[in-house]
């Protein structure tokens, strides 16, 4: 059994169990929700290695997750994702670099099945 765990955040259900359906394809343990508190519960509880996250969510925003994630230390590849323009998606992927996490990838929605394979596929982040 596979040591990669993924963690999704985000707030459709229909994108959750799309990228779920991949990753587990693919050997990926998988958690996925839509709450803020349950992710990071999850985080510290499930030990990610790989996460998944949108940037525009009612209930929280992207920006605030990957404060935390560096607050928390998280060695998790991150990937973040939106359907908002791709200036928006670079100055989250700046951002990420600024906390002191590791390379975070970005991902535009909708997201394509060929993009998202070779994206869990990647060992390194971009």
């Amino acid at each position: 059994m596979s040591a990669e765990r993924l963690l999704i955040i985000d707030d459709e259900p229909d994108i959750c169990a799309f990228v779920k359906e991949v990753a587990e394809g693919m050997g990926f343990e998988v958690e996925a929700t839509s709450d803020p508190e349950q992710f990071k519960a999850l985080h510290d509880s499930f030990g990610p290695t790989t996460i998944l996250m949108d940037l525009v969510m009612p209930e929280v925003d992207g920006i605030e997750l990957l404060r935390y994630l560096a607050g928390r230390k998280t060695t998790a590849r991150i990937m973040v994702m939106s359907g908002y323009s791709e200036k928006y998606l670079d100055s989250a992927q700046s951002l990420g670099q600024a906390f002191g996490l590791g390379g975070v990838r970005v991902l535009s929605k909708p997201i394509r099945l060929a993009v998202l394979r070779e994206a869990l596929a990647t060992s390194e982040p971009a």
